[in-house]
């Protein structure tokens, strides 16, 4: 077997390809992804297994990679970056000297008569409620006065063709949402996600700015629409202020009043168009090293993807959706990585498993809502994904 000496020759597609494999034959677990707006692709792999926390501390953790379930009482998993790479194009700018390793160049015989490029976790069945039905209980309750808002999901699973290759949705998803964080994600601890989220959660650059956005309201983007011409119904103008209210208030609980606040904007990710609203905060300006993690906890989940107030929203969620979202919803992204923390809400997401594909999306519902539409909305969110599957 030829060891990895010169694999910045053989381009990134046909490295990834071959590596993949041999570090699930590994037992390890690995995490490939590329920042919104960025050309650079970023590969680590964790031979060390996952660390399970009961919060994440974005100041105190070593470069490496989060994956965060929905339900915030749920451990946490951090994946430490044991091998990072690089990419640019199809070019291999950074990697470590992987002479010394177990990964070859070349699979062996058996390695390349197996496909297996992720872990395929099994496949839990629900009895899937119905879509309007939950959305009409959601009114009644937001008329009771139980809460404001609330964010039910659903699921569909699709049929994998038999030539189905994860990487190659990875790379679709990268050419069809190039605003999103697109990630494709496998351990043995929570089995294998592929996304491309446009809901950024929190984030700490090296120059010590916080950063997080209010995302909510979805129209159908068509080509050549003018962003700046959108009309937004009052329903969703509602809802995403909403979201931006609740952000607001998490800076009041810990007494945060200098931040800068831009939008709302209309902002399109892939077929879709939603309202955002940015907030940023010089930490150094206002004495909070820990802001992100902080944050981070008070943030988590967003009432973009569940409601407010969180308590009652949540709690209805679980007795009414009828499954377990797991990494639905949750949050996903490198830290300290680069001198940086990105993390986001794990959105238009799917979970893989041997011959399909779970696709989850879910639509925020407030007192003006239609459960029809909502229905009409999630399944556009849900269809933009399955034509990745069979395009």
């Amino acid at each position: 077997m030829k060891a990895i000496q010169n694999y910045k020759e053989v381009g990134e597609r046909v490295f990834v390809k071959n590596l993949i494999p041999q570090v699930i034959g590994h037992g390890g677990a690995f995490m490939f992804w590329r920042m919104p707006g960025s050309d650079q692709k970023n590969l680590i792999v964790c031979n060390s297994g996952a660390s399970v926390v009961d919060e994440l501390s974005l100041e105190d953790s070593k470069p490496g990679f989060a994956f965060a379930p929905f339900n915030p009482t749920q451990k946490k998993f951090y994946f430490s970056a044991d091998l990072v790479f690089r990419f640019k194009g199809e070019e291999i700018t950074e990697g470590p000297d992987l002479s010394n390793t177990r990964y070859i160049t070349e699979p062996s015989a058996s390695q390349a008569e197996n496909k297996k490029s992720y872990y395929p976790k099994e496949k839990n069945s629900f009895s899937h409620h119905e879509y309007p039905s939950v959305v009409k209980a959601g009114i009644e309750r937001i008329e009771s006065g139980a809460f404001e808002k609330i964010v039910p999901s659903k699921y569909k699973d699709v049929a994998l063709p038999e030539d189905f290759d994860p990487l190659k949705t990875f790379y679709r998803l990268c050419e069809k949402h190039p605003n999103a964080f697109v990630s494709f994600v496998s351990s043995p601890e929570t089995g294998t996600w592929l996304g491309a989220s446009p809901e950024l959660l929190v984030s700490v650059d090296a120059e010590s700015k916080f950063r997080t956005i209010a995302l909510a309201g979805t129209l159908r983007n068509t080509p050549g629409m003018n962003l700046k011409s959108v009309a937004w119904t009052t329903k969703e103008i509602e809802e995403q202020a909403l979201v931006s209210r609740y952000i607001i208030n998490c800076f009041k609980k810990i007494r945060v009043r200098e931040y800068i606040e831009q939008g709302p904007r209309t902002v399109a990710a892939g077929s879709l168009l939603h309202l955002r609203t940015d907030y940023e905060i010089d930490m150094k300006e206002v004495n909070f090293p820990q802001l992100g993690s902080v944050m981070l906890k008070l943030l988590h989940p967003t009432s973009a993807v569940c409601g407010m107030p969180l308590e009652p929203a949540l709690d209805f969620l679980q007795h009414h959706e009828g499954y377990d979202r797991e990494f639905y919803s949750g949050f996903i992204g490198p830290v300290n990585f680069d001198g940086a923390s990105s993390i986001f809400v794990n959105l238009r997401c799917m979970q893989l498993f041997e011959d399909s594909a779970r696709i989850y999306a879910g639509a925020g519902v407030t007192a003006d809502s239609d459960p029809e539409k909502e229905n009409e909305e999630v399944d556009m969110k849900i269809q933009t994904l399955s034509q990745l599957i069979n395009p």
